[in-house]
């Protein structure tokens, strides 16, 4: 049993019948419940050469930023469209019934930067696939995703596996 399993509450036909699902707010309740999640994120990142991480709204920021305090680098926001001030770029992706679009700072990653994307949670793959697109848009180089909790049955990693791609913890299904 992966250690992290005992602080994610799985709640089961949640939110429909047959889905099990895998909540990370006992994670952030417990204070060593999130020491260990941060802590074992901090050890997949100790030979990743990078400049930034950056973080999907809004449990990439929660996830990120003490990665970012710590290993003392910039985090970057990752947000859905109309929330940033500054100029941005966009991209839209497909959901399960329509589409969705986030944006990030035109300013926010240089040329050649080497970013780290976090999340909570790798499903389908489609929001951080749009991340990397945004990244790679301003000339960056993803090179790493890094995830506390991945679900395989949903098949992310395969529509991602052109990037490195880490998770904490592997649950099998939806």
């Amino acid at each position: 049993m992966n250690e992290l399993d005992q602080y994610i509450r799985t709640i089961p036909d949640f939110p429909e019948p047959g889905i099990m699902f895998r909540d990370i707010t006992t994670v952030l309740s417990d204070p060593d419940g999130f020491k260990f999640a941060i802590d074992e994120m901090q050890k997949r990142l100790s030979s990743v050469d990078f400049d930034i991480l950056a973080g999907t709204e809004s449990r990439g920021f929660i996830f990120g930023t003490p990665l970012a305090y710590n290993l003392h680098k910039p985090f970057v926001l990752i947000r859905k469209k109309g929330k940033l001030p500054a100029e941005t770029v966009e991209q839209t992706y497909d959901l399960e019934y329509g589409t969705a679009t986030i944006e990030m700072h035109k300013d926010s990653v240089a040329p050649r930067q080497k970013v780290v994307l976090v999340d909570d949670l790798i499903a389908t793959g489609g929001t951080i696939e749009a991340a990397a697109k945004l990244v790679e848009k301003l000339g960056g180089e993803v090179v790493m995703m890094l995830f506390v909790i991945e679900l395989a049955g949903l098949k992310g990693r395969e529509r991602l596996s052109r990037y490195n791609v880490e998770s904490l913890i592997t649950y099998p299904g939806k």
